[in-house]
């Protein structure tokens, strides 16, 4: 239990904002001065738990700040306990309308609280508990709620549903589907709303006007209930803890790293002659990885030794080797060795701060917007289609957003053989990774935002394991962010929290070989290895090309 209940029921905490603010304006003077005489200090991250403490029951659910203090409901105490924010302290207590209160918000003046058993929402006066006003949830099992500056928003946990709410019935104005498994906790920040999950162990940021996962972050604790913001902070139940968390909502952090694998990714390109004659000259030619934020190279080596580097006018690195005069029966391996460290990486993106398309560089608009025969973007359909998807939108995101909707929406994943230019696969209506990445290029550079692709050689579940396949998929530049990997492909998915995973996103499963824009003059449309050749009549050759990786010792 915290400490004792104060008599004095009027305490005012108006302070603690003002302080917290003067402590964030200090603490960004400091990180300031840090980068410039410590240029590797560590920034702070979303998600990221600034303070800890516990909470005055063990049965807490909803939580709401009120411009100085908490107020969290506890179901089994059936109380409303007003909290000082610095400590965690009791400041005040009321009774709980109902019986099993849930989420709570706060509307300037007075508190909402959801109840379960009754499935009601009450309008309650702060300082008595006096029920104001009572309305019929839209829903059976009412869990999150919160307040958006003009009305309720409430989530249902058992239909995995965020509504919003006509206060003068209860009825639904608007309804999305939750981003995830069930929607715990409900805030609102203003701008967006923000989501817990105990099933997942996430919090979303969520796009009021569309139900859309912005961001993702991880959950402080293991069963993440209410939650709350204070103008600067996320505040978060911890219902298996029964702890309190204070975590941080924006830094100057633009992405975060972990679960790191290290790895030696072995990739054996083979040629198999068959036939009467020779195979007169074969050049192969595999794509180099180089360090990314997300990994890094520690050894490459290359069989034969007899190789030359190149670079497409992409800038993609290659080792190209030569082989004359290849006798039938033969066959010929060219393969690359790398030892790499690869992490997952997830982006904090924010919309609000990706800067306009007239800020992007030159050299990158002028290269990353061009045209190619798999993209056909001065097609009449294309030219039209992203005037209808596009619209008035001018912010990069959100014209990426767009279009990575419109492509998982159109498409379904099927291998039809070869890869169709994005006309054609966007009328047929299915389509490989590869030629969903054409299609989400292609209209990118039709809207004049720069995209580009990437491929990749992936873990194929265990650590030791066989690539066969490849993927492939693309990038769009954003505007005081760089390159941000986004998947309409593996974003063909139902839940919001399935499609946001793939924006911004990368698991540990995959080392990038590919940076490409288009067609290469030594990989063409291909990525990670292509080959040329030229035979003597009746020669036939066959050709594999896979991947396989093993861990390496962690020491």
């Amino acid at each position: 239990m915290a400490d004792a209940i104060s008599d004095n029921l009027d305490i005012d905490c108006s302070e603690f904002i003002n302080r917290e603010k003067m402590t964030r304006t200090m603490k960004n003077a400091f990180l300031l001065v840090g980068f410039i005489l410590f240029p590797r200090i560590i920034q702070a991250f979303p998600g990221e738990i600034i303070q800890s403490f516990p909470l005055p029951g063990n049965h807490c659910t909803g939580l709401t700040f009120d411009g100085g203090c908490l107020w969290v409901a506890d179901y089994k105490t059936d109380i409303i306990y007003k909290l000082d924010p610095a400590s965690g302290s009791i400041l005040h207590q009321i009774p709980s309308p109902g019986f099993w209160p849930m989420g709570l918000a706060w509307d300037g003046k007075y508190l909402w609280n959801a109840d379960k058993e009754q499935a009601k929402i009450y309008k309650i006066d702060p300082q008595n508990g006096t029920i104001l006003l009572t309305i019929d949830a839209p829903c059976s099992d009412p869990e999150g709620l919160t307040w958006d500056g003009t009305t309720l928003w409430l989530g249902d946990a058992r239909e995995n549903a965020m509504i919003k709410l006509d206060l003068s019935d209860g009825t639904a104005v608007k309804k999305f589907d939750g981003p995830a498994k069930s929607v715990n906790g409900l805030a609102s920040d203003g701008k967006y709303l923000w989501s817990s999950d105990r099933n997942l162990d996430e919090i979303y940021m969520i796009d009021p006007e569309s139900g859309e996962v912005i961001m993702i972050i991880d959950s402080p604790g293991p069963y993440s209930r209410g939650m709350a913001w204070d103008g600067i902070y996320l505040w978060n139940v911890d219902y298996q803890t029964d702890s309190l968390y204070k975590i941080i909502r924006q830094d100057e952090e633009v992405f975060r790293l972990n679960d790191t694998r290290r790895a030696r990714i072995t990739l054996i390109h083979e040629v198999k002659v068959f036939g009467q004659g020779k195979l007169k000259n074969l050049d192969v030619f595999i794509a180099i990885p180089e360090n990314m934020s997300q990994q890094k190279i520690l050894d490459t080596s290359f069989t034969p030794q007899q190789y030359t580097l190149k670079k497409d006018h992409w800038q993609q690195p290659v080792a190209s080797f030569h082989y004359e005069n290849i006798s039938s029966n033969e066959t010929v391996q060219s393969i690359m060795v790398v030892d790499a460290a690869v992490s997952a990486i997830r982006y904090f993106i924010y919309p609000d701060k990706v800067g306009s398309l007239e800020s992007i560089p030159q050299n990158i608009y002028r290269l990353y917007t061009s045209n190619g025969s798999k993209y056909m973007t001065d097609d009449p359909y294309m030219q039209e289609l992203v005037k209808k998807i596009v619209g008035d939108e001018t912010n990069p995101y959100w014209i990426a957003r767009r279009i990575f909707n419109c492509v998982r929406n159109t498409l379904e994943y099927k291998m039809e053989g070869g890869w169709n230019a994005a006309p054609l696969v966007l009328q047929r209506g299915t389509g490989s990774c590869s030629e969903y990445t054409f299609c989400f290029v292609s209209l990118c550079r039709a809207a004049g935002l720069p995209a580009r692709y990437v491929g990749a050689l992936v873990v194929r579940g265990d650590d030791a394991s066989l690539d066969e396949f490849f993927h492939r998929w693309p990038e769009v530049y954003l505007p005081n962010y760089g390159w941000i990997p986004i998947d309409p492909q593996g974003g063909d998915k139902q839940l919001a929290r399935d499609q946001a995973i793939n924006i911004g996103n990368l698991p540990n499963r995959f080392l990038i070989t590919t940076q490409g824009g288009g067609d290469s003059e030594y990989l063409g449309w291909y990525y990670n290895v292509n080959e040329r050749y030229q035979t003597e009549p009746q020669v036939q050759i066959h050709i594999e090309a896979f991947g396989e990786w093993d861990p390496l010792d962690k020491d």
